[in-house]
Order: structure tokens, then sequence, then C-alpha cells
């Protein structure tokens, strides 16, 4: 049997490694900077979901189609609320009861909602996947997977492809939830605990695993097309062997982007998975990536907000003052960066330059999820379940 040590919490690696950090090396979180607001985002609306999902490991956030927003708690609740009001469409609970006498037993809902035609998919700690009818919250159906489903599901055609704890790829039938292949990418002996969601074109699906490599799997048969290898272990270190590749890989034009927990950014070719440039960002563990434009833009594991000229990863900019402020992932919006932090602040941030263009207090629960774009609207779950819909 193999064990597998998983690791919960983000660790602090060497000072030596950090480029973006405090001077001294101690962890110091950067005051809330002070901007001079270019314009004053509004709050539409405010809903509750619940508990939300508080201090737990989590990486759920709402999903946007048409007029309808889907949210979720861990416990389980999911509600539907009208994008321009606020107005509940519908309330589903997914807790069970366990015998009469019990309380519910937590649904433990994680890695985000995703909506495909006529149905939402959501996976749970429970190594089950669940979909709904988005018209009503009705169960479609509920299958049982090999671990952890932690990562978001991802849908194309007939499929919902899941990324389990444990290092195997699932394709589901879209209408019945059956397995119809399984690919296993292997895992070490140690790893952080998550799985990214892949990325789906060109009738691939593109994802990384915790063994440093980046796969591409074809959609129809999973089939392995390649395979490549963008981090190496270089050090019996506990922490210098952790190398998962546990952000979702950026597909652009013909080109893979990817990035590894230790911090080595990749640009692969689409078709054979040849590496056209590697760059060591050495600031460790990156949490957030997004591309927009010329540039991919991310947070390291210090909270500093970098942008990365995707041709060749030369770095632009690096924007410092949200220093370990627990910022969540990044989202493009009306043109620039957004970014919510621990303490319940949405920051907005040139992409040219990095500077603060706007700031809007939300929650004192504080902001984890990725914000997610609308339209012209931006929603938030903060910690506690409120979700905001909001305008610039």
């Amino acid at each position: 049997m193999q064990f597998r040590i998983i690791l919960l919490i983000s660790l602090v690696m060497s000072v030596s490694l950090l480029s973006c950090s405090s001077e001294t090396g101690t962890i110091v979180t950067a005051p809330l900077p002070q901007v001079d607001s270019q314009f004053t985002p509004t709050v539409v609306w405010n809903k509750s979901v619940g508990d939300g999902v508080k201090q737990f490991y989590s990486d759920l956030s709402p999903a946007w189609d048409g007029d309808i927003i889907y949210t979720a708690n861990r416990k389980g609740l999911i509600k539907a609320f009208e994008l321009n009001n606020g107005k509940t469409v519908w309330s589903v609970d997914l807790s069970k009861r366990a015998d009469f006498f019990s309380k519910n037993l937590s649904a433990l809902l994680s890695g985000g909602l995703t909506v495909f035609g006529d149905h939402i998919y959501i996976g749970s700690e429970r190594g089950t996947v669940i979909a709904l009818n988005k018209k009503d919250g009705s169960l479609i159906w509920n299958i049982e997977v090999s671990g952890e489903a932690i990562a978001r599901p991802v849908a194309s055609n007939d499929i919902v492809i899941i990324h389990t704890g444990n290092g195997f790829l699932h394709a589901l039938d879209k209408s019945s939830g059956k397995i119809k292949w399984t690919v296993n990418l292997e895992t070490p002996l140690f790893s952080i605990r998550g799985e990214s969601a892949p990325s789906l074109a060109y009738g691939a699906a593109f994802v990384g695993s915790d063994n440093g490599r980046v796969s591409a799997i074809l959609l129809s048969q999973g089939q392995l097309i390649w395979q490549q290898r963008i981090s190496q272990i270089t050090s019996a270190a506990a922490v210098k062997r952790l190398h998962d590749v546990d952000i979702t890989p950026i597909i652009d034009g013909d080109t893979v982007y990817a990035i590894t927990y230790n911090g080595i950014l990749s640009s692969l070719d689409m078709r054979s998975g040849e590496v056209k440039w590697k760059r060591d960002l050495g600031s460790g563990s990156v949490n957030s990536i997004i591309l927009s434009g010329e540039d991919l833009y991310l947070v390291d594991q210090n909270d500093c907000v970098l942008s990365i000229r995707k041709i060749d990863g030369t770095t632009q900019w690096i924007q410092k003052k949200l220093l370990n402020r627990g910022l969540s992932s990044l989202v493009m919006y009306n043109g620039y960066i957004v970014v919510g932090d621990q303490e319940g602040y949405l920051h907005w941030l040139s992409t040219s330059t990095g500077s603060f263009i706007a700031q809007k207090k939300l929650s004192s629960s504080g902001l984890k999820s990725r914000p997610v774009v609308a339209g012209d609207k931006l929603i938030v779950q903060a910690k506690n379940g409120t979700v905001y819909l909001l305008m610039s």
C-alpha cells in the first residue's frame, strides 16, 4: 500500500527563496493600502447562503448563467438568485440526517459550482459528484468517485471531468454520472492537499498533477496524448519536494501555461508538450494565475501580485503592498485586476503598473473564494456565506 503525506496549509519556505517578502524574514501583514479611488464600486444587493466556508479548507465559488447566480455553502445549502435583484429562485439542502436524533450531516461541498447545459455540477470532500437540475435544484444523480472531489468539475459535450484528491481523472456521463473512463495521474509521497481542475480545449483535457507534470488527455477515450514534467525534485527536504501542479493550466492559442507549487512557471506547446520557456519565480508557491492580453498575472505565497510577460516569462511589475493579507484568486473585471483579502476588502489594480485604482470593504469575515464576473457585474462570496453583487 502506498502512503501519502498530505499537507493542509501553506508552508513557510526558506527566506533565501523569496523575492517578495519582508526584509527581516518575519511574517508581517501589510497595513491596508490607502487608496484614492478613481471610482466607487457599488453593492447592488447581498444575500446569505448559510454559514459559508469559514475557516475550513474549501474553494467554493459561485457560478453565473444567464439571469441566474448559483451559490453554495460547505454544509450543502445551494441557492439560485436572480442576477438583477437577488430574489431567491430556489433553494435545496444536500446535507443528510444520519438518524432521527442527530443533526444533519454536512455535505462537505468543495471546489465550486459548474453550470453546463441544463445541469449544475459540484463535488464534495466525501468523494461524491452531484448533478442538479439548474431550473429547480432537483437531484439528477449523485455518484461516488475514487477520492475527494476537491477540484471544480469541468463539463464538455456529454461528459463531466473531475480530478480527485488521490490523483485520478474521471470522465462521467453527463446524463447518468456513470464513469466512462479513468486515468491515474499518480501521486508522490509528499503533496499539498488539493488538485487542479483541468482546462478543456480542442478535444483534450490539460491537467496538472502532484508529481510536477502536465498531461494532455484525449476526451473521447481517456488516452494520454503527452505528458511533460515541468519541475524536478532537487532536495531531500520535505518542503523542497513539493512540486504539485495544483492550479488549472491556462490555454492560449497553441500554448499551455502551467505553474508548480514551488514557483516554476512554464510555457508548453499545446500539441507536443514541448517546453517553450521555463521560469523559476523564486517566490515559493503561487495561489492564483490568470491571463489577459499579453500578460500573465499571479499571486504568490506572500500575497504579492506579479505581472509576467507571456511571451518569455519576464516580470513586468510586482505589487508588494498586499503582503500576507490572505488574498483570494485574481479575476479580470472591466479592464482591471480584482482581488479580495482576509479582512474583507476588494482591491482594483491597474494591469499596466499594478497600482491601486479602487478599494471596497465588503465583509469582516474575509474574502477567499474566486470572484466571478457576470457581464458588467461582479459576484463575490464572503467566508460567512454572504454573496454580493457589485458594479463599478
